[in-house]
């Protein structure tokens, strides 16, 4: 499953997205992993999430995001849940990129039984009826 926020700036998606972190690890059955640009939510997030920065691991494109993706998850089956923050910081701003970065990750949740919520600066009516349907 895949869920996408989205909103312009301080429209409150990262609040959003801690809330929906702490409320999944309530009941999570596996390991729950966020990828952030930068080292922002070090303190908003429970410990038990592994934090990590896109920035170290200088990922720049939708392409090396999918592959470092696919990487987790084949590093660790038991990730039940991915949370990615502000996807234009770490791909671009970049509306057709960001529509198909999501397409594939509807495609590779439902192929490995994950849940992935992405949150992405922009007005929901720049994105397609195939992305507004994740909302």
């Amino acid at each position: 499953m895949i869920r996408v926020i989205l909103g312009l700036k301080g429209s409150g998606k990262t609040k959003k997205l801690i809330e929906s972190i702490h409320e999944t690890l309530t009941h999570a059955n596996g390991d729950v992993v966020c990828i952030e640009y930068g080292k922002k939510l070090t303190y908003d997030v429970n410990y038990k999430v592994r934090l990590v920065d896109s920035q170290e691991y200088a990922i720049t494109n939708a392409a090396m995001l999918k592959g470092f993706l696919s990487g987790l998850h084949a590093g660790n089956f038991d990730i039940t849940h991915v949370f990615i923050d502000n996807l234009y910081k770490t791909i671009g701003n970049d509306v057709a990129a960001a529509e198909e970065f999501i397409s594939w990750c509807a495609n590779f949740a439902a192929v490995n039984n994950m849940n992935i919520t992405v949150t992405i600066s922009e007005s929901p009516e720049n994105f397609s009826e195939e992305v507004k349907k994740y909302l």
